[in-house]
């Protein structure tokens, strides 16, 4: 454990320095590699007075010391090889070639090109983007005219000769500056030199940009020069070389708010937030800022959809940190028509984007027309989008992206009913399925992927987590069966639910008796609604009762003696750990709040078994407090807030976001158990619709529920994600939302709570399985240049990192609290963990 501690605080300083500094851009660079082709065509300038030797010799320098062990230039993935390795190859080639050099490197080159074509068109061939069809052709022209032999197979030459032909109509279509395409085919100047396709000095000079660039492109930049020596593209050059010397990007100047929200992104889908809290806030701040300054949507039709996707990416972490930031941020689109068409009837091309968009669209708040315009929009287009295997286009099947497989789970499954730390696990693992934007020659990934650092320390800190949850709910489990909980011969035993359903469900670093405290609380609350529900007669109910009242179970015996003394000791050992950390003695609080919900258990009860029909009103009244979620987040918020004010946790006194978290709550759980409680004589808001409302059917009472819960559930939101007059912490707001998360996501489309072993493969991955990553199948075996171990489909696992310090080790004892990376975890400390565990990772 003292192993992983250290390698976890390491990983967190260098990224601290490399990601988020802003010396040198190592923030930018961190996040947006280096693209091998637009470097390849910097270096492909010769000088203006040395004919005989490249203008940028630094372009050419860094191609022939970064060309991969297996032969390729560009981007991997778990160090595989990516289809925009293939132009980027052949481009670099083409360069060496140019300029005499770097034989050995050609080579590699050929003899990956040779051995891996086929086999990666095959494996990409459904899916390959416009900008390939535009440039894959081009290379493998660029290389044969400085004389590379490019030898390909039948069955490659047969699909390149389709990519040609798609190429064609491409050109045939396709104006050189279209304002809805972007990039535009002027944007692909480089490519068009074996072409038909000439283009005149006077059309390219029209088209640069005020700095010089052809729409942002270092190599239609480069090509722009060549063709018309024009001294603001060669300014527009040696500026991005300057600024960039270890490689150039694809686009520049890149939009640099974009990459820094990007990389808050991805820090937080990663499930790392609570070690750069200081850091992401600073760039929130600073782009926040720039947002109340800008201006309206630009006019400019071709940078639309990439304002867009910022705009919307924007509006989500602006206002899941507490922002005040209005929904026309991103919702401007609505009210252009044009957009909207072309948005539709573009829908594959801008999938990333409305998926973003989507996204966006889950912090609606209560009566935000707009917002909801948009996710119906969005949602409408993307499951077209889902639904939609196969594509034709211009007579050629083009298969989706595998974004789509993130795009399914994102409608199938809604954020609110996804548990955070299981989300982490999906990024970890699919991050790197499909790309979210794409670039003019490879798919445009604002992503950490290659940041191995980053990655690994998403891998060992989820890691980390588990081994406190696997050691947690052992603590649990002891005391449940302690206190003869797991043994009380009726109703569930939900010991390993509840704690799953805390843990999984906040990303905040919560202590340790936080969780503990809730999920002991949860258990204790499931057994007493179930003694109440099944096997209580009245008379039992109300001895309880009195002595809950008294709060001295002298004369309890049986279950209602269990229930009492666990539940004393819970209350009694939590007001004492209060008092013990500075706080005011609240156990007489604590006592009233559970001697309320008894009481409201009690009233349900009695109505069942005497047949009163309540009204609506005095049915939600008790309802929401016979859920018991206000429990769970007011005694636990204590020890988030130390100086929470006593009256906050009295009874009838509850904060707004408490009372919307205890109606949404009651409603998500009359919605999927109306059925069970109809045969158990009990009432239940959808029953109580219908029996309100005798022309309605149960679909009605169903809907009008679910509509009220929509309603409730915005109202929520609205108070965790903005500031109010209650001055509580964020982390205060956080709980309420974990809370209505884990009950979303128990009954989100069935009552899953009850289930026995619904939930038994997500406990698994959240607690017990570390996250993996296979790898693909579609390269050719080979013996010296093939870039894939000969045994496919294994998972990497915490053994690959070879120093010590980046390595858990078999088994600790004893974590000293000063070892540990952040405050909270600082409180957590353990005896005994358990045997031998090593981290996967992808690579």
């Amino acid at each position: 454990m003292g192993s992983s501690l250290v390698s976890i605080n390491i990983l967190v300083t260098k990224l601290k320095e490399e990601i988020f500094s802003n010396t040198k851009n190592h923030h930018l660079q961190s996040f947006v590699s280096p693209s091998a082709y637009d470097t390849a065509w910097l270096a492909m300038i010769p000088h203006t007075l040395e004919h005989n030797s490249p203008l940028f010799k630094g372009c050419l320098e860094w191609l022939l010391e970064n060309q991969n062990k297996e032969g390729y230039w560009g981007e991997s993935i778990n160090g595989l090889p990516t289809i925009d390795t293939l132009p980027a190859t052949l481009t670099s080639m083409a360069v060496l070639r140019k300029w005499g050099t770097g034989i050995h490197n050609i080579e590699n080159g050929l003899k990956f090109i040779h051995a891996n074509t086929e086999n990666m068109l095959h494996h990409h061939h459904h899916d390959l983007p416009r900008w390939f069809f535009i440039v894959f052709p081009a290379t493998i022209e660029l290389a044969g005219s400085f004389g590379l032999d490019l030898m390909f197979s039948d069955d490659a030459k047969s699909i390149i000769s389709q990519i040609y032909h798609v190429r064609k109509q491409i050109f045939g279509m396709e104006e050189m500056v279209d304002k809805w395409q972007y990039p535009p085919l002027m944007a692909y100047l480089e490519t068009f030199q074996m072409t038909e396709r000439n283009v005149d000095e006077e059309t390219i000079i029209k088209h640069l940009s005020e700095d010089g660039s052809l729409f942002q492109s270092p190599s239609a930049t480069a090509q722009a020069y060549l063709s018309t020596r024009n001294q603001k593209c060669l300014d527009y050059l040696i500026s991005l070389v300057q600024k960039y010397p270890n490689g150039v990007p694809e686009k520049y100047p890149m939009d640099e708010e974009l990459v820094e929200l990007s990389m808050v992104d991805q820090v937080q889908k990663l499930g790392l937030s609570e070690y750069f809290t200081e850091e992401i806030d600073n760039i929130l701040r600073k782009v926040y800022r720039s947002y109340m300054d800008q201006e309206s949507p630009q006019d400019n039709k071709i940078f639309i959809a990439t304002k867009l996707y910022k705009d919307s990416l924007a509006f989500r972490l602006f206002r899941m940190h507490g922002y005040n930031i209005s929904p026309r941020t991103f919702c401007w689109f609505l009210y252009d028509n044009e957009i909207l068409d072309h948005l539709e009837n573009n829908s594959i091309q801008f999938t990333s984007l409305l998926y973003n968009v989507y996204k966006a669209t889950d912090l609606m708040f209560f009566e935000e027309s707009e917002v909801d315009e948009a996710r119906s929009f969005s949602k409408k287009v993307l499951q077209r989008i889902s639904a939609t295997k196969n594509i034709v286009i211009n007579d050629t099947v083009v298969m989706l992206p595998n974004i789509s497989k993130m795009i399914e789970e994102e409608l199938s499954i809604p954020w609110i009913a996804r548990l955070d730390h299981l989300d982490h696990r999906m990024w970890i693992e699919q991050n790197n399925e499909g790309p979210l934007w794409v670039g003019k020659a490879s798919f445009y990934r604002l992503s950490c992927i290659h940041n191995f650092k980053l990655m690994q320390l998403a891998v060992e800190n989820y890691a980390f987590r588990q081994l406190i949850y696997q050691n947690e709910l052992a603590e649990l489990k002891r005391w449940s069966k302690k206190w003869g909980l797991t043994e009380m011969g009726f109703g569930r035993e939900k010991t390993v639910y509840c704690y799953f359903s805390v843990a999984a469900s906040t990303c905040l670093p919560h202590d340790s008796i936080i969780r503990m405290l809730v999920a002991k609380s949860a258990i204790v609350i499931t057994v007493a609604d179930d003694f109440f529900d099944m096997i209580g007669n009245l008379e039992e109910l109300h001895i309880l009762i009195d002595a809950i009242r008294r709060w001295d179970g002298k004369g309890l015996s049986g279950p209602s003696k269990v229930i009492f003394d666990v539940l004393d000791d819970l209350v009694r050992d939590t007001t004492e750990t209060l008092v013990l950390q500075g706080n005011i003695d609240v156990i007489e609080d604590f006592r009233d709040l559970w001697r309320e919900t008894f009481n409201s258990w009690l009233t349900e009860t009695t109505w069942g078994k005497n047949g009163y029909i309540p009204s609506v009103n005095e049915y939600l009244e008790i309802g929401m407090i016979s859920i018991a979620t206000h429990i769970l987040v007011l005694t636990s918020s204590c020890f988030l807030n130390s100086s929470l004010p006593q009256f906050k946790v009295k009874p009838q006194k509850y904060e707004n976001i408490t009372r919307s978290l205890m109606a949404t709550t009651r409603l998500l759980n009359d919605i999927e158990s109306y059925k069970k409680e109809q045969e158990e004589g009990k009432m239940n808001l959808v029953l109580l619709h219908l029996k309100e409302n005798p022309d309605a059917s149960m679909d009605d009472s169903i809907s009008f529920v679910k509509t009220f819960l929509e309603g409730k559930r915005k109202e929520l939101l609205k108070h965790v994600f903005t500031e109010d007059d209650s001055n509580f912490p964020k982390q205060w707001k956080s709980l309420h939302l974990s809370c209505f998360k884990a009950f979303q996501m128990l009954f989100n489309s069935s009552n899953l709570y009850d289930s026995d072993a619904d939930l038994q493969l997500d406990i698994e991955k959240a607690i017990y399985i570390p996250p993996k990553r296979e790898l693909p199948k579609y390269l050719k075996p080979q013996t010296t240049m093939h870039p894939f171990p000969q045994k496919r489909n294994l998972m990497i696992t915490g053994e690959y990192f070879q120093t010590p310090a980046r390595r858990f080790v078999h088994g600790f004892v004893g974590i000293k609290c000063h070892q540990l990376p952040t405050k909270s975890m600082r409180n957590v400390i353990y005896e005994v963990l358990s045997p031998p565990m090593f981290i996967s990772c992808f690579i």
